[in-house]
């Protein structure tokens, strides 16, 4: 799925669930949070694999459940220790909601599996061309995704870095 799909996917119902029970818009940050949460597999994996060539596939590693549910499992935990559990929500949710979408196929009836990529590293990843089809001319478009994701990544750690200082400082006083 391209970028906006997998936002599309995972706001649609956040915003509608924020509409229906507090009747008002999701603020910027849950918009953001969702956005990272939703992106997060691809901005980690694509420049690892096609850039780095540092993984067998764009769908391995954070793509993967054996990764996905200690991510999910500390983020949760964080939410739950700043009292943020909308927000955690949010983002597990996003996160999750890119790996069911990136294997729709494999987890849709009438016979539902987990595909290999899901469990890499306890199965090998699915052969896949070692020049994705949306790398375009030279690649070009595979440096500006490993651009974009070296973008949000910083922000977000940034952003998490200052909130963990607040929270950090707040406990201490």
């Amino acid at each position: 799925m391209f970028p906006i799909e997998h936002f599309i996917v995972a706001v649609v119902p956040v915003v509608a669930y924020v509409l229906v029970r507090d009747r008002r818009l999701p603020t910027g940050r849950l918009l953001a949070v969702v956005f990272v949460g939703s992106q997060l597999p691809d901005l980690i994996d694509k420049p690892l694999a096609h850039q780095f060539g540092l993984l067998p596939s764009g769908r391995v590693f954070v793509h993967s459940l054996p990764v996905a549910i200690p991510i999910v499992c500390l983020a949760g935990w964080y939410a739950w220790r700043t009292d943020r559990l909308r927000t955690g929500s949010a983002f597990a949710f996003a996160y999750l909601s890119h790996l069911v979408a990136d294997n729709r196929r494999a987890l849709s009836p009438p016979n539902p599996t987990l595909s290999d990529d899901m469990l890499w590293p306890l199965r090998p990843a699915t052969p896949r061309p070692d020049v994705p089809h949306w790398a375009g001319e030279a690649s070009i478009n595979v440096r500006l995704w490993s651009l974009f994701a070296a973008v949000v990544l910083a922000v977000s750690a940034y952003h998490l870095y200052r909130d963990i200082n607040e929270q950090f400082l707040s406990d201490r006083t």
